[in-house]
């Protein structure tokens, strides 16, 4: 998959100040520059659970 997920806000402090964080552990992670904190986003699916 070579498109990530863009969030509109931390999950973590709610700002919008996010930029692309790139690691070799993480490759599509995102950096928020108001709380210093890390993470990433991964869509799983349209649709009803079975």
């Amino acid at each position: 998959m070579s498109e990530r997920a863009v969030p509109f806000y931390c999950p973590y402090c709610g700002d919008e100040d996010l930029e692309p964080y790139v690691s070799d552990e993480e490759p599509y992670g995102w950096y928020c520059r108001a709380c210093a904190r890390a993470f990433r986003v991964k869509f799983l699916g349209i649709g009803v659970r079975s």
